[in-house]
């Protein structure tokens, strides 16, 4: 006698139920980035497949997100970092930060590196906190970047 199995979901499928599952719950990042006990912008990343996950991490949130063990074991595989189209982002939150980066990047090189030096900021010994502000004005969006700094080496 033969045994199927099922083959394994791609990650995109997985992402896609997680969003489902979320919106139909109404969950919030936060609230998942509680039950996992990390921050709520890492806890999106992972679980739109930009980070991998643990499996305490995956085990954490499966009952919530309704999550197979294949599903868990898919988020625990290797991402694909930086899986963006090519193209110029156009969803408006995302295309802000284009546009930051192409008027303020060069100038935030320059400051950082007078600084600190000849380097880069990591996006692996790094975090991102995303803060509301009250402003009587509008509450605004505070958006902070803490990576470790990495001088580049003579070889």
């Amino acid at each position: 006698m033969t045994t199927m199995t099922q083959p394994m979901p791609t990650l995109e499928q997985v992402v896609t139920k997680i969003e489902s599952v979320k919106v139909a719950k109404g969950l919030t990042w936060a609230d998942l980035a509680e039950k996992i006990g990390q921050n709520p912008v890492w806890v999106a990343a992972a679980l739109t497949g930009q980070c991998s996950m643990s499996a305490e991490d995956c085990q954490a949130v499966s009952d919530d997100l309704e999550l197979t063990e294949a599903e868990c074991k898919v988020l625990q595989g290797f991402p694909f970092r930086g899986s963006l189209t090519q193209t110029i982002p156009s969803d408006p939150f995302v295309y802000r930060f284009y546009e930051i980066m192409q008027v303020y990047g060069v100038a935030m090189k320059e400051v950082a590196q007078e600084e600190f030096g000849d380097g880069i900021m990591s996006a692996i010994d790094f975090s991102i906190n995303v803060d509301r502000e009250p402003d009587p004005k509008g509450d605004r969006v505070k958006i902070t970047f803490n990576g470790k700094f990495l001088p580049y080496k003579k070889f």
